[in-house]
C-alpha cells in the first residue's frame, strides 16, 4: 500500500527542495516533482503538506529508559518513553544497556532486550555501558559488536558503580578499535568530585545547587582532555557524551583541529537552562532538584559557546540524556542531601520543539537542525543511510513539521511519565503535524494513531564505525 505526502518541502542535512514523497511499505519509494505527480500513479493514502517541511524522524542517541539509579528507576520505560519520543518527532532511540560490575556484557544486553521487546513503540538500538573489563569481558566485546551493539560507553565518574580507571579505559578503547566499535566517554574526574561532595555535606551544604558547585567545569575539562589523550594513544575515535561547558568544548575543538577523530554531543538542557535553575525558589530551594543532572547545568554564558560549537561543527549531535525521575517520591530521596538526588531530567519529547526555536532565532539553519537531530547521529552510530535522511530506499521515518503550529510545553500536555517538565509553561512555534515510523503513520495532530503502540518498534542492529 502506497502513501503520498504531497506539496511539502523536503529538508535534509544538505538540501532543501520541493518534492512529493512516496512511501511503499516501510521504505521511501520515490521523491518526485509535484508538477509530474500523475506520472507516478495512485496512492491509497494522501497527506497534503503544503506550507510544511518533510524531515527525517529524529534519532535520539542518548536515552535511559527503565534504568536503575540512586535507589530508584527512571520513570519512563520503553512503552511510555518511546510513545513520548514519537509525539515529539523522534522515531529511533539508542538506549544504554548497563553491565554490573563482576557480571558479563551478555547478561546486561539480555536484560535490556527484555526491557524493550514487546514495549517499544518506535525503533531502538543499544549502546553498552562497560563497568568492568577483565580479559574475558574484553573478549566478549566481539560477540556484542557482532549483534549490532557497536558502541561502548565508559565512565570516569561514579566510583564503585560505573567508574573505570585509565588503564581499563585504555584496554577497552584498544579492543573497541580492533572491532570497529566507537567508544563513548562520560568525562569527569570522578574521584576528586566525590571528595568535594563529602566536604560539602560535612559543612551542611545540602541544597541542590551544591550538586553543580561540587562538579566544577574543571572536572569536565580535565576528564575530556584525558579521554581524548587516551583515544589518541590508542589510535581510535572517541565520542564525548553530554558536553556541557566551554572548557570541555575547547578540548574537543583543539583535538579536531589536530585532525583527531573526536566527536561530541550536547543536550537541550545545556543550551536552554542554567545553574540558576538549580537554586529553586526563594521559599523552597529544593525545587532545584528538578534540574539535577550530570554534568550539571552551567552558568548562562556557556550557552553562546555551545551554540557556536554547533554552528561550527565542533559539536556534532544534540541528544537528550533523557533520564526522568519524578519530583514526588524520587527526587525527594535527596531532600536532605543533594548527593542522594537521582541525577537526570526528562527531555525525550521536547528536543525538536526547543531546537526549532533556535532555527526561528537564526542560531542554526534548518539543514543544521536536521543534521544534529537525525543525520549526524545516524552516521556516527551506524544507522545511515537506513535512517537519518529523506532518500529513496531509506526507512520511511518521516515527520511533517508545521513551522507555524503553536505548542505549550507542560506536564499536562506532554506524554512523558514524569510529574514535571523543566520547561513548564514554555510556548513554542513549530511542531510535528504527522510522524511516520517505517512507513506507518503513528502520530497525527498529537494523537497516537497507529494500530498498536507496544511492541511495534524493532531492535536495529547498527553497523560499525565508518566515518
Amino acid at each position: 500500500m502506497r502513501t503520498l505526502i504531497k506539496n511539502g518541502t523536503v529538508v535534509t542535512a544538505s538540501e532543501t527542495f520541493a518534492a512529493d514523497v512516496w512511501i511503499d511499505g516501510a521504505k521511501i519509494a520515490a521523491l518526485t516533482d509535484p508538477e509530474h505527480r500523475d506520472r507516478f500513479g495512485q496512492a491509497a493514502t494522501v497527506l497534503d503538506a503544503a506550507g510544511k517541511y518533510i524531515i527525517p524522524g529524529g534519532i535520539d542517541a542518548h536515552t535511559h529508559l527503565d534504568m536503575p539509579f540512586g535507589g530508584t528507576t527512571s520513570s519512563d520505560d520503553f512503552d511510555s518513553g518511546t510513545v513520548a519520543a514519537a509525539h515529539g518527532g523522534t522515531t529511533t532511540i539508542i538506549d544504554f544497556a548497563i553491565q554490573k560490575k563482576g557480571e558479563s556484557l551478555r547478561k546486561a544486553l539480555d536484560e535490556w532486550h527484555a526491557k524493550a521487546e514487546g514495549k517499544a513503540a518506535i525503533d531502538y538500538a543499544f549502546h553498552m555501558i562497560a563497568t568492568d573489563v577483565p580479559p574475558p569481558v574484553l573478549e566478549e566485546m566481539g560477540a556484542i559488536v557482532r549483534e549490532g551493539v557497536t558502541s561502548f560507553k565508559l565512565f570516569m565518574a561514579y566510583p564503585g558503580v560505573l567508574l573505570l580507571d585509565d588503564q581499563s579505559i585504555f584496554r577497552a578503547m584498544l579492543r573497541a578499535g580492533e572491532l570497529g566499535a566507537l567508544t563513548c566517554m562520560h568525562a569527569e574526574t570522578g574521584l576528586p568530585i566525590d571528595v568535594l561532595v563529602e566536604r560539602a555535606i560535612q559543612k551542611g551544604n545540602r541544597a541542590p545547587i551544591f550538586h553543580a558547585l561540587m562538579r566544577p567545569e574543571a572536572a569536565e575539562a580535565t576528564g575530556t582532555e584525558r579521554a581524548i589523550a587516551l583515544a589518541e594513544m590508542a589510535h581510535v575515535p572517541v565520542y564525548m557524551v553530554h558536553l556541557s561547558a566551554e572548557r570541555a568544548l575547547a578540548r574537543v575543538m583543539e583535538a579536531r583541529d589536530r585532525g583527531l577523530p573526536t566527536y561530541a554531543e550536547t543536550c537541550p538542557q545545556y543550551l536552554f537552562l542554567s545553574e540558576d535553575d538549580l537554586r529553586g525558589r526563594p521559599d523552597d530551594p529544593f525545587e532545584g532538584s528538578k534540574f539535577v543532572c550530570t554534568p550539571p547545568l552551567r552558568p548562562k554564558h556557556h550557552h553562546d559557546h555551545l551554540w557556536r560549537g554547533l554552528r561550527n561543527y565542533d559539536l556534532q549531535v544534540v541528544s537528550t540524556d533523557h533520564c526522568p525521575f519524578c519530583f514526588k517520591g524520587q527526587k525527594e530521596l535527596g531532600r536532605d542531601d543533594f548527593s542522594k538526588i537521582p541525577n537526570g531530567m526528562p527531555g525525550i519529547e521536547t528536543r525538536l520543539y526547543l531546537l526549532w526555536e533556535a532555527v526561528r532565532e537564526n542560531k542554526i539553519s534548518m539543514n543544521r537542525f536536521v543534521e544534529i537531530t537525525a543525520t549526524a547521529p545516524a552516521k556516527i552510530f551506524g544507522l545511515y543511510p537506513k535512517k537519518g535522511t529523506v532518500a529513496v530506499g531509506a526507512d520511511a521515518d518521516l515527520v511533517i513539521w508545521d513551522p507555524g503550529k503553536e505548542a505549550l510545553l507542560s506536564q499536562k500536555t506532554l506524554h512523558m511519565r514524569v510529574d514535571y517538565t523543566p520547561f513548564e509553561g514554555k510556548k513554542v512555534i513549530g511542531a510535528p503535524e504527522a510522524v511516520f515510523s517505517r512507513g506507518e503513520l503513528i502520530i497525527k495532530d498529537d494523537q497516537f494513531v497507529a494500530a498498536r503502540k507496544q511492541g511495534r518498534g524493532q531492535f536495529i542492529r547498527r553497523g560499525t564505525f565508518n566515518l
